[in-house]
């Protein structure tokens, strides 16, 4: 703990810094000793050889990232200096050391002669800081001294054989005897008592022979933590240098209504504020929980107050004043104490030289009427009448409870009139130096533990309902470790019920998820797995229903049943991630509103409609057009439509049949291929297995309710709803030449296609924007999720960049690139796809990717906005024709990828794109990774035997084929034909875009 801190009743190693650490693991208060380990473990102590490090705890300490401290030939003892004033100096301990840092001597308060000898060649002196590395052999000869008298009274060994205690000085004793400038009658004589002496005696043959040098680092700083109210202020107040790992900020781990009120150069730390709290700059706020309207002033230290205390607070002069409150154990009794002190004050000045509450002594017992006598006895040495001693402040009263207006009185003694003073008093006092003794380090401890779970909860309700990217999973991790998940869940479950909007409430039930997953510490299965148990689906259908509140606290009280044990923490976890997906699709959803469909002429019976797609490629900003980081976030995502060998690739055909039944029919890769599977709907219970991804034609069914063909569900009959509007059934065909799990955004596109043709066979129109909107819908409706690029890149022809911003409804707006003249063959010429063998499933990725996100860790967020800001640097590249730089990008954009999806690079395809580096630009897997197709920008034109050579060459790849693109300027078109679909009986109409 070190010594005493006037300051904080933990000591100056616990002192709370005003640091955030958004990067930690936990999310925690910073005291000094975090930030002096990091200091040791990161940067001083790398490159040390084995040995023991000492630090003191009374100081702050700025190390730069790379030390520089030389390790050659190191022997015996080195001490760490820091270059400061030598001015600073004159209160403060220096090093004089030779031209080879080897240390002559230590001088401590010396003189200006004594500290000018001192300076190098800049001006600064080496001041003392407080660390000292000894070898691992200095280390064991000073171990092997605490069993020889007197040294053993340093341990509990001597102490418990009778030996009187002794205290030793880590520099002015045991380091300084290793100085070479000393000799061993001066040190053993400057001793004082003689066991000191005899103790420095027995050190100097234990360790002068080891060698004591001197590293001082550039650009390290040091600050004392003395008991000057003003230095403590300005060390919280102050900027660390450029040197510190840490960063200051004017709040830290603190929630404040109205932070607009806290000027710069003030700083609030573990606090909650509400209300109008005004705080002036030079003024700091450790641990407190206040309700405004309160103002302080300049030149201020509040600690330790509860709400309690500010009705007393509200009108108070605060400037220039320390106003702490302590928890006191006196034997079985706890109670709270409050001191009250200047900023200016001095604790050890004697009375007549000093001031209390920044005025001399006599003129605040003129203010106030208190006599001497009140605070020191009678036969108290004048000397030693100081404010340390001073018997100030209240602690009990034999008929009332006191607070903090007993000591507040003393600002302003003439509104208290003479009552206060009486009551004063009348209560059994105590003094700081009393006090000290009788400070319950554990309560204070447990109060701040209690006050950062209570801001948490605030920040829990200030993240969520203001769509901020702080993550809160590190506050889960601790609520979790120190026993408030409790509070956390009950939060987390209040703004979900009362958010009003399903995204805010999606992310709520993604963090309860989150605190589950964290309560299960790593045992109880996989996070992703299934989600439909029975005894949740009353909550879910609540969810689906609308009703978002009613299936909050429902899934709460079902929550309840599953905390037991690890396994099923993580199930119910599984459970709040589906009732999110609910949320989500939900929120999505509202993107319909953008879906307008018009009247077009109703196809004769019996004629095909056929659309067929291009694929798409993705050139820069996948992943930021995902729900839901594309409308919490905001998205931009740069498509190509290709022709791959020539063809469109992806289409669909629709018809009308007399039968009042649903055909579908999926081909081979091609309209004209042999039937692959087919699928006859006659009842609406045929369709009900719409939302089951991996259902038999789920896709079709989806698109045959969201273009409201079929009303499901609906009392009416299928055979009833078909005949009523069309006089009759449907029959679609569907095909795709590329693989499964391809990257090139088939499923997207083909239900665009699929929705495109439906309704054109139903007389109706859509616009590309409609259908862009219309397949978003489609993939909630179908539970796959997924983004809006693949239809992007696959409906709107050529080359493009898609965006949304980041709020609700999600809308697409998608901007056509204009490239120079010519510039679209040479991208022809210069782009390949390289099948690679693997396919993938974007589905797993995809957890993954979405709960990394609603937990905001920082490294998605990060990566969210470089994804965003890559695709706008992408497209300015497109239009200058600039290769170079577009190959840039398609590199910058594997990496984003990588870092998004971790896994999603197959050792193979490392292996495919190391052996492809040299000839290429850039190269990217296609979609979100892990397979599929490989898309190259090659160096040179038309190299694909160049390409399937080198592939051909390289060991470990399993069966890879090299395809040819282009750029599809035309884009799709819808074509109404005969009842053949081999004759186009009428000519193609083109969309509306």
């Amino acid at each position: 703990m070190g010594r005493d801190f006037s300051f904080d009743d933990c000591g100056r190693a616990f002192t709370c810094l005003p640091v955030e650490e958004p990067g930690a693991p936990a999310e925690a208060l910073v005291c000094n000793l975090d930030s002096l380990l990091g200091t040791m473990t990161h940067r001083l102590c790398v490159g040390s050889p084995p040995g023991v490090w000492v630090c003191s705890t009374d100081m702050l300490l700025t190390v730069p990232s790379a030390p520089g401290i030389d390790w050659d030939g190191f022997q015996g003892v080195r001490v760490i200096a820091v270059p400061g004033s030598q001015a600073y100096a004159r209160n403060h301990g220096v090093y004089l050391a030779d031209e080879q840092g080897l240390v002559r001597d230590i001088i401590y308060k010396g003189t200006e002669a004594q500290i000018q000898q001192c300076a190098g060649p800049d001006g600064t002196v080496p001041l003392v800081c407080g660390v000292v590395f000894f070898s691992s052999d200095a280390a064991e000869q000073l171990l092997a001294t605490h069993v020889i008298p007197p040294l053993d009274a340093c341990t509990y060994m001597g102490l418990d054989s009778g030996a009187p205690p002794i205290q030793l000085s880590l520099f002015f004793d045991i380091v300084l005897c290793m100085a070479g400038g000393m000799t061993k009658e001066d040190f053993v004589k400057g001793g004082g008592d003689a066991s000191v002496r005899s103790a420095r005696s027995v050190l100097w043959t234990a360790l002068r022979a080891f060698p004591l040098s001197m590293a001082c680092i550039p650009n390290a700083s040091y600050d004392y933590m003395t008991t000057s109210a003003s230095d403590h202020i300005r060390s919280l107040t102050l900027l660390p240098g450029s040197a510190s790992h840490l960063r200051f900020c004017k709040t830290a781990h603190s929630h404040v209504d109205q932070p607009c009120l806290l000027e710069d150069g003030s700083s609030v730390t573990n606090c909650l504020l509400e209300g109008a709290v005004r705080l002036a700059a030079g003024s700091v706020i450790q641990h407190c929980h206040l309700q405004g309207p309160l103002e302080i002033g300049p030149g201020c230290l509040l600690s330790g107050l509860t709400t309690g205390s500010s009705l007393a607070l509200q009108g108070c002069p605060l400037r220039d004043i320390v106003l702490q409150g302590h928890h006191i154990q006196l034997r079985d009794l706890l109670c709270r104490v409050f001191t009250l002190t200047g900023r200016l004050d001095d604790w050890q000045s004697p009375a007549e030289e000093a001031t209390y509450l920044n005025m001399p002594w006599a003129e605040f017992f003129h203010r106030t009427g208190i006599r001497e006598g009140d605070l020191w006895d009678a036969e108290t040495p004048r000397r030693s009448r100081c404010l340390l001693s001073a018997r100030l402040f209240p602690v009990l009263h034999a008929c009332e409870a006191l607070g903090l207006e007993d000591v507040l009185w003393l600002l302003d003694p003439v509104a208290a009139a003479g009552e206060r003073l009486a009551r004063w008093r009348a209560a059994w006092r105590m003094s700081w130096q009393e006090l000290l003794p009788c400070l319950d380090k554990a309560a204070e401890l447990a109060a701040r533990r209690a006050l950062f779970f209570l801001q948490g909860q605030h920040k829990v309700r200030r993240v969520l309902l203001g769509c901020q990217d702080s993550s809160l999973l590190p506050l889960a991790r601790s609520a979790v470790h120190e026993g408030y998940h409790e509070a956390v869940l009950g939060m987390l479950d209040e703004v979900a019920s009362t958010a009003g909007d399903a995204g805010i409430a999606a992310r709520a039930l993604a963090c309860i998820a989150d605190v589950l997953g964290c309560m299960a510490r790593g045992e109880g299965g996989l996070r992703s797995g299934p989600a439909a148990n029975r005894e949740w689906a009353s909550a879910f259908r609540r969810l689906e229903s609308g009703d978002i509140a009613g299936g909050v606290w429902e899934l709460a009280a079902e929550r309840q049943k599953w905390m037991s044990s690890a396994a099923l923490l993580v199930r119910a976890a599984r459970h709040y991630e589906g009732a999110e997906q609910i949320l989500l699709r939900q929120a999505v959803m509202s993107s319909c509103q953008f879906v307008t469909v018009g009247q077009a002429e109703l196809p004769p019976l019996g004629h095909w409609v056929q659309v067929a797609c291009p694929a798409r490629l993705d050139l820069s900003g996948g992943w930021s057009d995902t729900p839901p980081i594309t409308y919490e976030h905001g998205g931009a995502v740069v498509d190509v439509a290709v022709l791959v060998d020539g063809c469109r690739p992806i289409g669909a055909r629709v018809r009308r049949i007399g039968e009042p039944e649903l055909r579908l029919v999926s081909l081979g890769g091609t309209p004209q291929s042999e039937v692959a599977v087919e699928l006859v709907c006659r009842e609406l219970e045929h369709l009900r297995d719409y939302c089951q991804p991996h259902a038999p034609g789920a896709l079709l069914k989806a698109a045959f309710i969201c273009t409201q063909i079929v009303q499901f569900p609906s009392q009416k009959p299928l055979r009833a709803q078909l005949m009523e509007s069309f006089g009759g059934g449907f029959e679609v065909h569907t095909w795709s030449k590329l693989p499964h799990g391809s990257g090139l955004g088939t499923s997207s596109i083909l239900a665009g296609a699929v929705m495109a043709s439906l309704y054109r066979a139903a007389g109706k129109a859509a616009s590309t924007e409609s259908l862009i909107h219309a397949v978003l819908h489609l993939e909630q409706r179908l539970t796959t999720g997924g983004g809006w690029q693949d239809q992007v890149g696959g409906l709107v022809p050529g080359i493009k960049i898609g965006r949304s911003k980041a709020q609700l409804p999600l809308r697409v707006e998608v901007e056509k690139i204009p490239v120079p003249n010519g510039f679209t063959q040479t991208l022809n010429n210069h782009l390949l796809l390289v099948y690679t063998g693997k396919t993938r499933l974007a589905r797993n990725l995809l957890q993954d990717v979405v709960r990394n996100w609603y937990a905001r860790l920082p490294s998605a967020v990060q990566n969210a906005d470089a994804l965003v800001s890559n695709a706008e640097e992408c497209a300015q590249a497109l239009r200058q024709g600039n290769l170079p730089l577009i190959g840039k990008c398609l590199d910058r954009y594997w990496q984003q990828k990588k870092c998004m999806a971790p896994g999603c690079e197959p050792l193979a395809v490392g292996r495919m794109m190391e052996a492809l580096r040299p000839y290429v630009y850039g190269q990217c897997l296609a979609g979100a990774g892990g397979g599929g197709f490989l898309y190259v920008l090659t160096k040179g034109p038309r190299q694909k035997e160049a390409l399937h050579q080198i592939l051909a060459k390289t060991e470990g790849l399993g069966n890879f084929s090299i395809h040819s693109i282009e750029v599809d300027t035309g884009g799709f078109a819808v074509e109404v034909m005969g009842c053949d679909p081999k004759d186009g009986a009428h000519p193609r109409e083109d969309v509306a875009v």
